[in-house]
């Protein structure tokens, strides 16, 4: 496949992606309409696998840009959030969030000592489930527990719902 033709596809391609709705629409619908506004057969393997890069490539940028959004909104709420805090140390609380006293958001407390935050620690977003001390009025963490980068928490996460049926499975034993 020529250049030209590859910059065609991929304009076409990228002006759909970008005036539908991704929810409802898939790769093949969208090789269809490229197909009828090129007047060019997509189906031939070349051409469905650049289209498929096209796509993907389009997909894992805006998922991209979305999850830069999440994070830059979270930041701003957090900073709106500082400007808040007491100033005696204690375990800040703003509306329904909770920070602890380096100013990680407390997510949940699953018990007395044990608590799930989101840190940020050399740039990068950590989700620790942990437990804690108290020493001089001041809760620290403990080298007891783990933190997980964002891509480790969403893999976890997706694996939830084979946790549960586990725990079930092994309670139905007993």
């Amino acid at each position: 496949m020529d250049s030209e033709t590859s910059i065609r596809i991929e304009e076409t391609v990228l002006d759909i992606l970008k005036t539908c709705n991704l929810e409802e629409v898939s790769e093949q619908k969208i090789r269809r309409m490229a197909s009828e506004k090129l007047g060019l057969d997509l189906s031939e393997p070349t051409r469905k696998k650049f289209v498929r890069q096209v796509v993907e490539k389009f997909l894992a940028e805006e998922q991209a840009k979305r999850e830069a959004n999440a994070a830059d909104e979270v930041k701003e709420e957090e900073e709106e959030e500082d400007d808040e805090e007491e100033e005696d140390g204690k375990v800040k609380s703003s509306g329904d969030k909770e920070y602890d006293d380096e100013g990680d958001l407390i997510v949940c407390r699953l018990s007395h000592k044990r608590r799930v935050t989101v840190t940020d620690f050399r740039g990068k977003t950590l989700v620790s489930i942990r437990e804690y001390y108290s020493k001089e009025g001041k809760e620290l963490p403990t080298s007891k527990g783990i933190s997980l980068t964002a891509e480790q928490w969403a893999t976890f996460k997706k694996n939830i719902p084979g946790v549960e049926q586990a725990i079930k499975k092994l309670e139905s034993k007993s």
